[in-house]
């Protein structure tokens, strides 16, 4: 039997104006420990968030990920699988659980298949998409995992840690880049009890959007690029994470979520959706840190988390 054990992070996408482009990698995670058993059928063990609720079988998103990925390859199906998976990263909340199980299973698929972790997944700090044999190279990863999710946003991030930009080139393929935000930034998720589905928040964006809207985002992005990385300061904090593209049109699904959005902006403090939402992302720092509770009822959950440098870790148990 051969095994091999995967941890992603939970990622925030979007940051406010960066839509489909920004992403940051968050310390909270999921671990997964995959086994090919050599003997026919699929099995799968949950704990934590997901438990009791996602399929246990050939439906399972990791289990997917993986049958994905063997294909990419050009390598057999195995016959069997194990998985057993220890979640973390809230459903349905915007932080990114679907590509974090995409990428532990894709990532899973080639170390199994190479016999080795691999670039990407093994926290180098080269982030280029190098080849692992011939078998599945970083921007194969890259490319099979923002095909299963759609948009490279939240995947980019859970591979390559970090705050990421991703982009996709004339021919569709995506790229990314990763960079290391200020050391005095601290993420904080306020996550509430309620969920939303990514669909139901896309389904409520127009078509078309204003040019002044388009323009006004693509210099508060690159503030933000700038903020983040350089100057963590409230003021250039809370002016960097302006949207006019999303945000308030998703507004009506998630009213609680843009309520508190908007009372911690009036307070100061730098706040987003993270993702599709409903969960919120404030940018932290020691000024405007005792901003942030005063603002929170009872209905949300908040942890205070670090960026997570590395993204994506591969690990086989017998080289701990």
């Amino acid at each position: 039997m051969k095994t091999v054990r995967i941890r992603v992070p939970a990622t925030s996408a979007n940051l406010g104006p960066g839509f489909d482009a920004l992403g940051l990698a968050l310390s909270l995670y999921d671990e997964v420990e995959a086994t090919l058993t050599g003997e026919p059928g699929v099995h799968v063990t949950v704990e934590g968030e997901g438990a009791g609720e996602v399929d246990l079988g050939e439906g399972h998103l990791v289990v997917r990920a993986m049958r994905a990925a063997f294909d990419r390859m050009g390598a057999a199906q195995p016959a069997g699988i194990r998985l057993r998976c220890r979640n973390a990263i809230p459903h349905a909340r915007g932080l990114g659980s679907s590509a974090a199980a995409v990428c532990a299973g894709i990532l899973a698929a080639r170390a199994l298949a190479t016999g080795t972790p691999g670039e990407i997944a093994s926290g180098s700090s080269a982030k280029s998409a190098s080849a692992v044999g011939e078998h599945l190279p970083d921007d194969a990863v890259l490319a099979l995992a923002t095909e299963m999710e759609g948009h490279p946003d939240n995947v980019a991030p859970c591979l390559a840690g970090g705050l990421t930009v991703a982009w996709s080139d004339h021919t569709g393929a995506p790229h990314m880049v990763s960079l290391a935000p200020d050391e005095r930034i601290r993420p904080v998720v306020l996550v509430p009890s309620f969920r939303l589905a990514t669909e139901t928040a896309r389904g409520l964006l127009p078509k078309d959007v204003p040019h002044k809207d388009a323009s006004f985002n693509a210099g508060r992005a690159a503030l933000l690029i700038a903020a983040l990385t350089q100057r963590p300061e409230p003021g250039l904090l809370l002016a960097a994470t302006e949207d006019r593209l999303h945000q308030a049109y998703r507004a009506p699904a998630m009213r609680d979520t843009a309520d508190l959005v908007e009372r911690l902006r009036a307070a100061g403090v730098p706040a987003v959706v993270s993702g599709a939402g409903p969960t919120v992302l404030a940018f932290s720092t020691s000024d405007i840190q005792d901003l942030i509770a005063p603002e929170v009822g009872n209905d949300w959950h908040i942890q205070l988390m670090d960026v997570d440098p590395v993204g994506a870790d591969v690990q086989f148990p017998e080289t701990r």
